[in-house]
This record gives C-alpha cells, sequence and structure tokens, in this order.
C-alpha cells in the first residue's frame, strides 16, 4: 500500500510542475504496472481539489476525478481512533506545522500498516509513526 499526498495530485495534474510533474507521472504509471494499491484520505483529496482550483478552475478538479473515477487509487476515510491520533500528531508536530492533510496521512499509515508515501513534501522527511519509523518517500 502506497498513500498518496496532495503534492503528488498537484504535480500529477499540473504540467507546469516540469519535473516533479514528469517524475509523478512516471511514478503513477510504474505503481499501476506493479498492481501497486493506492490510497489516500479524505482531508488530502479535499486539500487537493481545494488547490487545483484555485490554480485552475474546474479544469484542474476534473483532472483528479479522472484518477478518482478510473479508481486509480482508494479513499481512505480516518476512523475515531484515527481522528485522535491525527489530534496528536498536530500538537507534537505544531512547530513544524503538521496540517489536518498530512496528520490524516500518518494516521492512515499507522492504521494500514505502511510507510510507503508518493509525495513531494519534505516535512515527511520530519514525520514519524507511532512506533518511530520513518516514511519510505517516492518519487
Amino acid at each position: 500500500m502506497i498513500l498518496v499526498d496532495t503534492s503528488a495530485f498537484i504535480a500529477i495534474c499540473d504540467k507546469a510542475e516540469g519535473n516533479n510533474h514528469r517524475r509523478c507521472v512516471e511514478a503513477l504509471y510504474d505503481f499501476k504496472q506493479r498492481n501497486e494499491s493506492l490510497a489516500t484520505t479524505i482531508p488530502c483529496l479535499t486539500e487537493a481539489m481545494y488547490f487545483l482550483h484555485k490554480t485552475f478552475g474546474w479544469t484542474g478538479q476534473e483532472k483528479l476525478w479522472r484518477l478518482l473515477e478510473k479508481n486509480a487509487f482508494e479513499v481512505h476515510h480516518p476512523n475515531i481512533d484515527e481522528r485522535v491520533r491525527m489530534h496528536q500528531l498536530m500538537s507534537k508536530y505544531k512547530d513544524t506545522p503538521m496540517d489536518f492533510a498530512d496528520a490524516s496521512l500518518v494516521a492512515a499509515a499507522e492504521t494500514l500498516k505502511t510507510s510507503n508515501i508518493f509525495t513531494l513534501d519534505s516535512d515527511f522527511n520530519i514525520y514519524r509513526t507511532i512506533g518511530k519509523k520513518s516514511f519510505e518517500i517516492i518519487p
């Protein structure tokens, strides 16, 4: 299981991201070839839709909708334990700071028992799961 962060969605949908766009599209293609399971969280999906609309309007959001409709990734819904954990994480990393979407991914990683994250966000070099495990950042 590989968790997908907002930054990867933005890079995939925005050709102006240049090298990041190319790297993320290639990684997405590679995941598909290897039949890797991808997932994101509702907070990340919401954040990505917001930024895509802010930059491109509906056309940016439409690109992400196409990925969603092709079942390119699952949408993980945080349960009550994860929401409690998200609060703890945001408090712990308040000086970074950690946003709601990032907290949802770390909590999901703990629940889904994965350390693989598809992101361009360097904050994931700092974040640790409950077992102090670091993330394997892709690409």
